[in-house]
């Protein structure tokens, strides 16, 4: 009651001081919660807004170029009488594969009155801090935290003078097509719709791009194309190679997320539009284009996972395994190309976090114009950590300060915020003016064999600043262990994470690996940036397949998972124009080639150097902790080689090599003194 309270007061005062604050008194937030800038977004948000009700067209058609028949549910500002106000708006689109319906029945879920506003706070109250199932805490906190307004639409955002549009891509929900996945069609068909809206007399025709997860990706693929009316987006984890971050991340197929995710897109895409089927207006078109591509992408799947030679692969899948496809190359987002505002949201245990930080770090625009906001979550997770004092503002009200901002043109300093807001892992919410942070060095941390005596695992050993004079050879074989890890939390989009013996320790895991952990930390350590990760290894076999971890060991012995990486040995060439590296040649960011072009098989018994890239994070070591790099022979079920070179491996025990003339080490981003 107490903070009720609280808060309520911090909102009548925001929304009674704010019309007289001047522009640059408005645009100074404080900190992750914005201060009493960010007070004002929330007050905003959630007050009284200029127009009582929202009007809804159901299942518009918006024709393609091709002649193909999009299908859009269109909202609208509306009066006292439930009818569409005549002033045009700013507009903002949503592209989804997951169908307007399901938007629509998330919608009207969250939009009965009292109830659903009831349930969202016990969404934010539930606290399971402290106990084994705390990762429900996680889930329950997001769906509190704004998240479904995102993903679905925002009734506060329309009243306020928005028009918003809703629209299954191509081949999905009541659209017509076959679904082209995030290709050139489906970009072309961005391109046209927003071109669409801009030209409908309820638009201004300055139109903005929101939505979650693909349809996060699919704004950052517009965004690059520039069409003249798209003015701000907002992605919500997005990604900008899926390939890359999920398909196959280091070579190893995703086998967990994938299929669960195609059999719910192509489910929901065979579900027809029965409304019309009772008007007598069933579309025989849609019916005919299902019927042609019932089960998209699902062969391929089922391909790469049955077929044991590499020569025998479809030749859809072998499109998919050449990095200089035409199928690849769609899925490729240059951000150097986006010149509209974009907030970029993820969080380091998403699915996709390999891209987040990297879109921020390399679209051409200044900070402000540019944000990055990552939390310590899952893909399912983003946000959960908002709306309370010292956090951050939850994601529709980010979303509304930035549409304000960039679609209305109010000075409410949301372009003052961050530009860079995450949740330190080990720490708390900072802002800073980059990723990395500056001054974050790479310093090398060399794997020995000597015992540090922190870790039951296969071999327990140390992390020094020097290599050891000894040669080790250290051998790991493929288990079941990944089973309970944050690899597979993060593979389950935060499922699995509701366990803490799973997504918040490693020591379950780390039974079926080699551990390498340094001396405790003398003062708070800042881990900022990429990391890479160099192996010597050696293979019994023409291949394997090898994981990484970077973690953060407590004084207890807990082992947290900060970030991991993998790669397939004979995939390890490494894509030098997408790479980084420090003046020594060290690898900041080895990004491998991942194609079946430039694949190397292993020579049985002889060594192998592998550069691993470990996605960025921001984190803290605290005073007592250990860094720790665990190397594993799999991580199942996040992922599996392509079965060829499963079997090519023979899923053999692998072999680590511990020489100072081949040294195996971590190259990791560290600002302060650790007294390593």
């Amino acid at each position: 009651m107490r903070y009720a309270l609280r808060t309520a007061a911090l909102v009548v005062a925001a929304v009674a001081l704010a019309p007289f604050l001047s522009p640059s008194a408005a645009a100074s937030p404080v900190g992750p919660d914005g201060g009493a800038t960010g007070a004002a977004w929330a007050a905003t948000e959630d007050g009284p807004q200029q127009y009582p009700n929202v009007f809804i067209e159901w299942d518009v058609p918006i024709t393609m170029s091709d002649g193909t028949v999009l299908k859009g549910n269109v909202y609208h500002p509306a009066d006292a009488a439930g009818q569409p106000i005549s002033t045009p708006t700013p507009t903002v689109v949503n592209m989804t594969p997951y169908t307007k319906l399901g938007s629509m029945i998330a919608d009207s879920m969250i939009s009965i009155p009292w109830l659903s506003d009831a349930v969202l706070q016990v969404a934010r109250d539930v606290d399971l801090s402290g106990t084994p199932f705390s990762g429900i805490t996680d889930l329950t906190k997001a769906l509190g935290g704004g998240l479904l307004r995102n993903f679905t639409v925002d009734r506060q955002l329309i009243k306020s003078g928005y028009t918003q549009v809703v629209i299954d891509v191509r081949g999905t929900g009541f659209s017509q097509g076959i679904w082209d996945l995030l290709r050139y069609r489906e970009q072309q068909d961005t391109v046209e719709v927003i071109d669409w809206a801009a030209r409908q007399p309820w638009s201004t025709g300055d139109i903005g791009m929101n939505g979650v997860s693909y349809s996060g990706l699919n704004q950052l693929q517009v965004a690059a194309k520039n069409p003249p009316a798209l003015k701000a987006i907002f992605p919500v984890v997005p990604s900008r190679n899926p390939f890359r971050d999920l398909v196959a991340p280091g070579g190893g197929f995703g086998i967990t997320f994938m299929p669960a995710w195609l059999a719910a897109v192509n489910g929901g895409k065979l579900v027809p539009d029965l409304a019309s089927v009772l008007r007598g207006q069933f579309d025989m078109k849609w019916l005919m284009d299902r019927l042609a591509d019932p089960f998209t992408f699902v062969d391929a799947l089922v391909n790469v996972l049955i077929t044991p030679d590499i020569n025998q692969l479809s030749p859809k899948v072998q499109e998919v395994l050449h990095s200089d496809s035409s199928f690849r190359q769609a899925w490729e987002t240059d951000p150097a190309r986006i010149t509209v505002p974009t907030f970029v949201t993820g969080g380091w245990h998403d699915v996709f976090v390999n891209s987040q930080a990297d879109v921020y770090r390399r679209i051409p625009l200044p900070p402000g114009q540019k944000q990055l906001f990552v939390g310590d979550g899952y893909h399912i997770s983003n946000g959960n950590e908002s709306g309370r004092p010292g956090l951050p503002p939850r994601m529709d009200v980010l979303q509304r300060a930035w549409f304000d901002k960039w679609l209305k043109g109010i000075d409410n300093g949301i372009d003052e915020y961050g530009p860079v807001t995450v949740r330190q892992q080990g720490g708390g919410w900072i802002t800073a003016p980059s990723f990395p942070q500056p001054g974050a060095e790479h310093r090398r941390m060399y794997l020995s064999a000597v015992p540090s005596g922190t870790a039951t695992s296969v071999h327990d050993g140390s992390l020094f600043a020097a290599p050891s004079p000894s040669v080790d050879r250290l051998t790991v074989a493929p288990g079941l262990t990944g089973l309970c890890s944050r690899d597979a939390a993060q593979q389950t989009i935060g499922v699995l994470s509701i366990i803490n013996a799973c997504g918040m320790d490693s020591r379950i895991q780390e039974l079926n690996g080699l551990t390498f952990t340094s001396a405790p930390v003398a003062e708070p350590t800042t881990i900022s940036g990429p990391i890479a990760v160099r192996l010597s290894t050696i293979q019994d076999a023409t291949d394997g397949y090898w994981v990484a971890t970077v973690n953060d060991v407590a004084p207890d012995g807990q082992s947290t998972v900060l970030s991991s990486g993998q790669l397939v040995a004979s995939l390890r060439a490494i894509d030098e124009a997408r790479s980084t590296r420090l003046p020594n040649g060290d690898y900041t960011d080895p990004v491998p080639d991942l194609s079946l072009d430039s694949r190397q098989p292993t020579v049985p018994g002889q060594p192998t150097a592998l550069d691993i890239s470990v996605p960025g994070i921001e984190a803290v070591l605290q005073p007592g902790h250990r860094l720790r790099v665990d190397v594993y022979a799999g991580n199942f079920p996040k992922g599996l080689p392509p079965t060829p070179l499963l079997v090519e491996s023979g899923l053999r025990p692998q072999h680590l090599l511990l020489d100072q003339n081949q040294p195996s080490f971590v190259n990791i981003p560290v600002r302060g003194n650790p007294g390593w």
